[in-house]
């Protein structure tokens, strides 16, 4: 893949240029490294009521609302309740606001929105085969993502939106060739904010923080909107403190939040860099902020694990139990445990939950982090074999990711490989020397007892 070709606008197809100065900002929805790997979410602002035509160009609308705007977009349908566009930019809207909340309630309304407009207009609606893409992502029903991208992209071959949706299914589902190729179309139809923080996420994969950096910088000099620049401050600062340099992410997360106070994402990046940094209490501070807006299991975990490395372990174990009540919800819904849940039981339930949730989740979703997080749940059962082939897998791309590399190397520790062990180990220090606030001080512990066997 080679770097998006130009921000200038110049760039991209005629049939983009003709439309793009009338075309209406959209969703943007993207993956992303967070705490450990990328989960679904979706950034950006809906599209008008007005929607868009199959080159890109947007519809007569003689009513807009105002952009990402629930509210306005209510009633923007309430007043025409057969305008298909206008329910398909409620439905992105709906995806948008369960991002930031996490409230499944969300999601199903952002159905039942997007469902109409498809009754609306069945044929060629791409904001509504988008927004159900983007809406199958944020549940990690990547399968299904796809199927609705694929139509998406099929009626609207010159939306950048679809094509981004698209990478997103393909990256989550391991076929990482044909997401990279999606990203590359996307930045040639239009290589705005959402198309360059995709392009920057293909870099932080194959392990180049620099190029994703870089990239990640140009996704913020060209975001419109609050909500996209915190997007990129939060990515940034994420990049930076999980390079090593704790002091350049606190700097991002805090501009970020001076730009959108109470941002989740960003409270998460900055309690990360504050971790990074040996500042426990603001690090404690942020997380828990970040928890009360959004109570992702990512954060929880985060949040338990740290106050557990501090001793308390009482309210560690408070954490612990809003994720067993997590958990006990999607296993109602029937849907696959993400990373952290996996993780979660291999570390603090039974390791054979947590493999059979492993072997699940990889089935249907066989990304590079899942991979890594049904490794370790292999470990922790014993397994340690097959935990290697995961670990493997996890890094096959190179990406630079000192939990990773900790994993892995604690499994060939197991496997009886201290050379391979401690050059995993060893990594995983100088990438990030306060990569987690218990397995950092295990990975010290691991490293001396390997240097002081003969």
């Amino acid at each position: 893949m080679h770097l998006p070709r130009s921000t200038s606008p110049s760039a991209g197809s005629d049939q983009d240029r003709s439309g793009r100065s009338r075309r209406t900002r959209r969703t943007l929805v993207v993956l992303g490294l967070g705490t450990a790997m990328f989960t679904a979410g979706a950034l950006g602002l809906a599209p008008g009521p007005g929607g868009s035509t199959p080159d890109g160009s947007a519809r007569p609308s003689p009513a807009r609302a105002e952009a990402g705007s629930v509210a306005a977009l209510q009633e923007h349908v309430r007043r025409l309740p057969q305008d298909a566009p206008g329910w398909a930019a409620l439905g992105m809207a709906y995806v948008q606001q369960a991002r930031v909340t996490a409230d499944p309630a969300t999601y199903r309304r952002a159905e039942q929105a997007l469902r109409v407009s498809l009754e609306r207009e069945p044929k060629g609606n791409t904001d509504a085969e988008t927004g159900m893409g983007a809406l199958e992502a944020a549940r990690h029903d990547f399968g299904a993502s796809l199927a609705w991208a694929r139509r998406a992209v099929s009626d609207a071959p010159y939306s950048s939106l679809a094509h981004g949706v698209l990478a997103d299914a393909y990256t989550q589902l391991g076929r990482y060739e044909e997401a990279f190729a999606a990203v590359q179309r996307m930045s040639d139809l239009k290589p705005d904010a959402p198309a360059l923080a995709r392009a920057s996420y293909t870099f932080e994969l194959r392990g180049d923080t620099g190029q994703a950096t870089a990239l990640m910088e140009r996704s913020l000099d060209a975001s419109g909107t609050p909500a996209e620049r915190a997007f990129a401050r939060a990515h940034l600062s994420l990049l930076a403190t999980e390079s090593g340099r704790p002091g350049t992410g606190l700097r991002q997360a805090d501009r970020g939040l001076r730009e959108l106070p109470g941002d989740a994402a960003l409270l998460e990046a900055r309690g990360r860099a504050h971790q990074g940094l040996g500042h426990t209490a603001r690090a404690l501070d942020d997380y828990t902020a970040a928890v009360a807006v959004a109570p992702l299991p990512g954060r929880l975990l985060a949040l338990g694990e740290l106050r557990e490395s501090l001793g308390d372990t009482r309210a560690a174990r408070q954490q612990y139990a809003v994720l067993r009540a997590q958990d006990q919800v999607r296993r109602a819904g029937r849907r696959p445990a993400d990373v952290d849940e996996i993780l979660f039981a291999a570390d603090h339930g039974r390791p054979a939950d947590a493999v059979a949730l492993g072997r699940q989740a990889v089935r249907a979703r066989p990304f590079l982090a899942v991979h890594d997080a049904y490794g370790w749940a292999l470990h922790r059962a014993g397994r340690d074999r097959e935990a290697l082939a995961e670990a493997d897998l996890a890094l096959a791309l190179g990406t630079r990711s000192a939990l990773f590399l900790y994993h892995r190397g604690m499994i060939h520790q197991a496997l009886g490989e201290p050379a391979a062990a401690r050059a995993d180990l060893g990594s995983a220090l100088r990438l990030d020397p306060r990569f987690h606030p218990l397995h950092a001080p295990r990975t010290r512990a691991a490293l001396t007892r390997i240097d002081a066997t003969p």
